[in-house]
């Protein structure tokens, strides 16, 4: 018989009859007030979860008493409690490795557009607010030679430093849970507490996971340990910054501007403080929007769910720490 499975995220046909070739695949195209009641009721049967962008909270996976894996489309786990999966021993799988250099792209070009005043510029040709050559006022800040910290070197961090080091002669510093030796040896990137990378990088890039000690780490306090003239960038996820402190730090000057790819809550209201900010530019949560990239984590995603239901949790199981297995 084949085993239950919830898919609550559209994924493209090839991927979807391949999930449906080995499970019975009961859709819904993201979860809201319309189907909320469907998706709890189909819960009671489901033996798999496949999906993105929906916080599965543990009073509502309480409702799926058969659950046996769960799979979702993106490498960050913060919208599951992995504590929570791990007391039902029920693996959690995610997509790490098939985002990172395209992910590492995006955080460069926030770097780029900050560093040149890339959208700032090109808003002020566009409204025809360049009637003459610019002056000082307006002016960026080199990136080539520049100091980059990094706080939180996993995969994605070790990409994002690799193009500072090989394409822009960076000089590579990063505080972590745990030293990186490759990071050092092939990088000569240095280790330090973020105490001190904060006060000495040029480029501070956040690519920590959000975890309750990673929540609000970077605040006033932080913001006010920075140079002046740094620039703030932040890939990893909204919460792991104060985002009413990083504001107050873009108007006040005590960080030169800031590049966000995550924000607090999603999507960003048109009336946030920051969208009034020409020092802060904001992309979309885009990380990893590709084609490509996206079709590799969906591919990836499906085939960890088909693993784990077999139960082959060798590849990509988040919370295989936490398992009693």
């Amino acid at each position: 018989m084949k085993k239950k499975v919830i898919l609550y995220r559209d994924i493209p046909a090839p991927e979807r009859q391949r999930l449906e070739a080995q499970c019975d695949v009961t859709f819904f195209d993201g979860i809201n007030q319309d189907n909320q009641q469907a998706f709890v009721s189909a819960l009671a049967d489901a033996d798999g979860l496949i999906g993105s962008s929906t916080d599965m909270r543990p009073e509502l996976l309480d409702r799926a008493p058969k659950l046996k894996a769960a799979s979702t489309i993106s490498v960050g786990t913060d919208q599951y409690d992995l504590n929570y999966l791990a007391k039902r021993n029920i693996p959690l799988m995610h997509t790490p490795g098939v985002l990172n250099e395209t992910t590492a792209d995006t955080l460069f070009t926030l770097i780029m557009c900050t560093a040149r005043r890339a959208i700032e510029l090109s808003n002020m040709v566009r409204e025809g607010r360049w009637t003459s050559n610019i002056g000082e006022s307006l002016y960026g800040t080199d990136v080539h030679g520049k100091t980059l910290g990094i706080i939180g070197m996993g995969r994605i961090g070790y990409a994002i430093a690799k193009r500072g080091h090989f394409g822009f002669d960076m000089k590579i510093q990063y505080s972590n849970r745990s030293r990186k030796p490759d990071a050092e040896q092939d990088l000569h990137a240095t280790y330090m507490d973020m105490e001190t990378l904060l006060k000495t990088s040029d480029f501070v890039c956040v690519m920590t996971p959000l975890t309750a000690q990673t929540e609000r780490l970077i605040g006033a306090k932080e913001f006010a340990l920075m140079k002046k003239s740094a620039i703030f960038i932040n890939g990893s996820r909204g919460k792991v910054i104060d985002e009413a402190a990083l504001v107050d730090a873009l108007s006040n000057g005590t960080i030169r501007a800031a590049g966000l790819d995550v924000f607090e809550v999603e999507p960003l209201s048109g009336d946030s403080p920051l969208c009034k900010l020409d020092n802060a530019v904001l992309f979309p949560h885009i990380g990893s929007a590709t084609a490509e990239t996206r079709l590799a984590m969906i591919t990836c995603a499906v085939d960890n769910l088909l693993n784990a239901l077999n139960g082959d949790l060798s590849q990509n199981c988040a919370n295989l720490h936490l398992l009693n297995r």
